[in-house]
């Protein structure tokens, strides 16, 4: 058994393969189909194959526009026997989308039945739904019959399908298309069709137009579903230059009055591919998570049109505000991707800026002008023939009737009489006696001229190629007639604006439900934040070993300033700081905090105020505390120290000179001028110490006099005239603190 049974020499056709070269060789076959035949649309049609295939079996069918509707299994029955060999799903699902006028700007397929919906609802079975082609197909279709584009064998190599369509309709910028192929993908929103003409036109008339040219025409996507884009035209210009950008689209919303002053938000409009069930159940889920705080409650109230209302908290609540919170959170603001990477010729997959799309779609539109005008003039050859075989048997009726009647081979016969050519025995022998009537020969002839003078023009049309884009401009007018903006499908949808201004400041405060919460930070670094503002700091409970560092109110709308003894400085949302329940967390984990240094203070943001920062030698200056905000883990470097110095005092800034005191009790008074204001930096000797440091600072009003309390509470104060010996310049000594100065050194006892 142990026995292998094979033959020595691999007898048995098995030949070893390296693995790597078959995968890469079986990967690469895949990734080829994938690219050619299933996600990168045509640019002269923009359809990909199973679009096509629809398309091209409701016409083999005869389910035109103006035909009765067939059922939808018989449609995807077709186009999976014959065209395309894949899950009826996938074929039904196709042909669902071309029919949704939600998804698709100019449907191609017209549906009768359940088609799904916005809310994103799956459509009927297809045994229920029926289906026909609508005008767009049909112009995709347009002289598909007349050798306009060339056919290949189905995959059964029974029939013959289209490599490409006619495609007189510019469906590949109309409608759009996405789809996700192997190491690439497309992502063409859709565009007004009466726009696109305009383009395609101004291309024609000037070949070397410059995309701003085109731009002009086409400004930007136009969605099914309308919405408002709020791109900047210059992103819009190097999205369509370069063939890769985006467009961010909201919502169209309106605010309707209830009287009394109250209000609601009505939105009548939302951004293309969102669905709207899943949308308001994202509001919803916001909604109960408390995130937005302005938002009262939210109702679907849509029938055939959308409408979802949106009650504010309050009437004094701003409309805008609300909005551009629900923006950032949720989708009534979206960002719609263009990736216009489609199959140049049917063959290269690139990406294309605007203008090659249209070069290349006007380029297939003269090709299949060309091959149906040859194929007409072939027509017309052939029939040219056949009438003059006509006019030469009126001519000599009765012995064309003598030869039928009496010769053996009468076709052979009349070759050999009258100069014949073998189609023209041919129809002669084929004619009808009732067409031997006198008249037939005048409108023989008058056929013979008027077919002449149509071959006269078509091939003048062949030979001037100024006739040919003429012939192509006046096609494109009809379809913009067809679709022009007057027109309901031809509206245009979606408008554009400028992003509103808004302070984002305001709208993350937005975002925020308003709570009163009292800060706890402690000396070893732990912060948490209670609910409510605390009136007695003295029960908070800490760590053993730990005590209170600084403690205060705020709102948990606040930004909360945390400064380190190394100068740095951090910024926490109130919102976001651990809950009051046990003793907080570690700062460290919430920010990147160096482990040799330690929480100097912290307090609520204020974007007014400004302060004085010091070192522990003395060193510092004005910061503006707008300067001090930082967004990141890493924090904000403010006041430059090095080991064993480091970052001592933070005092608000009020009045016009600074007091000064060392912990060699040395008071120095100076003017708050000559202090720089900076944004980072080590800053200005304040005081000059033989040794030791810095002890308090405090600024005041020097009309107002300076006052400080004592360890019992007891406040004094010394008038501008008293402080004459301790006014000086900054970086001075100072002398030693006047009577009945605080021995802990500070201005507060």
């Amino acid at each position: 058994m142990g026995q292998s049974t094979l033959p020595p020499d691999g007898g048995d056709n098995i030949q070893p393969v390296d693995l790597k070269s078959a995968l890469e060789e079986r990967y690469l076959a895949y990734a080829l189909s994938t690219i050619m035949h299933r996600a990168l649309p045509d640019v002269r049609d923009g359809l990909k194959p199973v679009h096509r295939r629809i398309i091209h079996a409701m016409s083999e069918m005869g389910v035109r526009p103006n035909s009765a509707y067939k059922k939808c299994a018989r449609i995807v029955g077709d186009v999976m026997g014959k065209f395309h060999p894949h899950g009826d799903q996938a074929i039904y699902d196709a042909l669902v989308r071309l029919s949704q006028d939600f998804a698709i700007r100019y449907p191609i397929v017209d549906g009768q039945g359940n088609f799904g919906n916005i809310d994103g609802d799956n459509a009927a079975a297809m045994r229920y739904t029926e289906a026909r082609m609508t005008e767009v197909a049909a112009l995709l279709l347009e002289g598909i019959g007349e050798d306009a584009v060339d056919f290949r064998p189905t995959y059964n190599e029974e029939d013959e399908e289209p490599v490409v369509l006619p495609g007189a309709f510019p469906n590949l910028l109309a409608n759009g298309s996405s789809g996700i192929a192997v190491g690439m993908a497309t992502n063409i929103p859709p565009h007004n069709v009466h726009e696109i003409c305009d383009a395609a036109l101004l291309l024609i008339r000037k070949p070397e137009a410059s995309i701003e040219e085109l731009v002009e025409l086409v400004p930007g996507p136009d969605f099914p579903t309308g919405g408002t884009i709020i791109e900047a035209r210059s992103s819009i210009l190097d999205a369509y230059r370069t063939g890769r950008g985006g467009f961010r689209v909201r919502a169209k919303w309106e605010q309707e009055d209830l009287g009394r002053g109250g209000y609601q938000i009505v939105v009548t409009e939302i951004p293309y591919q969102v669905q709207k069930s899943r949308l308001i159940e994202k509001i919803a889920e916001l909604l109960i998570a408390r995130k937005l705080p302005l938002l009262e409650d939210v109702r679907d109230e849509s029938a055939e049109d959308i409408r979802i209302v949106l009650v504010p908290k309050s009437r004094t609540v701003d409309a805008k505000l609300l909005m551009e919170s629900l923006f950032r959170l949720t989708e009534l603001e979206s960002r719609v991707s263009l990736n216009m990477n489609v199959l140049s010729m049917g063959k290269v997959p690139k990406v294309m800026s605007l203008k090659d799309v249209l070069s290349e779609w006007l380029s297939h539109r003269r090709d299949v002008l060309v091959r149906r005008s040859r194929h007409r003039l072939a027509e017309i050859d052939r029939r040219l023939e056949i009438l003059g075989g006509y006019l030469i048997a009126y001519l000599n009726l009765d012995e064309v009737i003598r030869i039928i009647r009496e010769e053996d081979e009468p076709k052979a016969v009349l070759i050999s009489t009258f100069t014949l050519t073998d189609l023209q025995a041919e129809s002669i022998l084929n004619m009808r006696l009732r067409n031997l009537r006198k008249l037939e020969e005048f409108e023989i002839r008058k056929e013979f001229d008027e077919l002449s003078t149509e071959k006269a023009g078509i091939e003048a049309l062949l030979a001037s190629e100024e006739k040919q884009w003429a012939t192509i401009s006046w096609e494109i007018g009809e379809v913009k007639k067809k679709f022009a903006k007057a027109t309901a499908i031809g509206r245009r949808r979606t408008d554009f604006a400028d992003a509103p201004s808004t302070d984002s400041a305001a709208i993350e405060q937005a975002m925020i439900e308003k709570e009163p919460v009292t800060v706890v930070v402690s000396e070893k670094g732990w912060i948490r934040a209670l609910k409510g503002h605390l009136a007695d700091f003295s029960t908070l409970q800490f760590k053993e070993g730990d005590n209170l560092k600084v403690a205060f109110h705020a709102q948990t709308t606040d930004k909360v300033m945390i400064v380190t003894t190394g100068g740095k400085v951090f910024t926490l949302g109130a919102d976001k700081l651990p809950g009051g329940r046990g003793h907080g967390e570690p700062l460290r984990i919430m920010v990147d905090m160096e482990t040799e240094q330690d929480v100097l203070t912290a307090f609520t943001y204020d974007a007014n105020r400004k302060l004085i920062i010091s070192s522990h030698l003395g060193y510092g200056f004005v910061v503006a505390e707008s300067e001090l905000l930082a967004n990141t883990r890493k924090g904000k470097q403010i006041l430059n120290v090095a080991m064993p110095d480091e970052a001592k005092l933070l005092v608000p800034v009020q009045g016009d000179h600074v007091a000064i005191v060392g912990e060699n009790r040395k008071m120095l008074v100076f003017p708050l001028a000559q202090l720089p204001e900076m944004a980072r930096g080590k800053g200005v000797r304040l005081q000059r110490y033989k040794d030791g440091g810095i002890s308090d600072i405090k600024t005041f009003a020097i009309d107002d006099g300076l006052t400080w309390d004592d360890s019992a509470g007891r406040n004094f104060i010394r008038k501008k005239d008293e402080l004459t010996e301790w006014l000086g310049d900054r970086a001075a000594a100072g002398r030693t603190v006047p009577k009945g100065f605080p021995r802990s050194g500070k201005f507060s006892g």
